[in-house]
């Protein structure tokens, strides 16, 4: 099989209750595709409470590219697990507004190091509303 043909594996990390998603390589539809279905099941096999997805090497992204962040992001919060997007460039975040994107329940923040600061506390938010 040609090794442009073969899908690449975006790796997956978990780091205590999160799960830390770096997106190294340009998005095309299949990769979206399976990309949202392993972050899901990984967040049923682990109960991670937040996925972080780093898009900093992201520097376009159509309508469907932004609608799967958007929908993976929706489909992450409906299983409990808050999404914070990271690295956003510039020209992203334009096309994101101009195609009408909602995001509702994603945060974003410049880096991932920001973006783990949010995520944690939000789960210090949860755990005192659950008290």
């Amino acid at each position: 099989m040609n090794t442009d043909l073969q899908e690449k594996r975006i790796p997956i990390i978990k780091i205590r209750d999160f799960l830390i998603v770096s997106i190294q390589v340009d998005m095309h539809d299949r990769l979206a595709i399976k990309l949202q279905s392993q972050i899901l099941e990984e967040i049923a096999k682990t109960g991670a409470k937040g996925v972080l997805i780093d898009i900093s090497v992201l520097e376009m992204v159509d309508s469907f590219i932004g609608r799967m962040l958007s929908g993976m992001a929706t489909m992450a919060s409906i299983m409990d697990a808050a999404v914070v997007i990271v690295g956003m460039q510039p020209a992203v975040a334009i096309t994101l507004v101009e195609l009408g994107l909602d995001m509702p329940g994603v945060d974003t923040a410049l880096n991932m190091e920001k973006g783990m600061e949010m995520l944690e506390k939000r789960m210090r938010d949860q755990q005192v509303e659950d008290f």
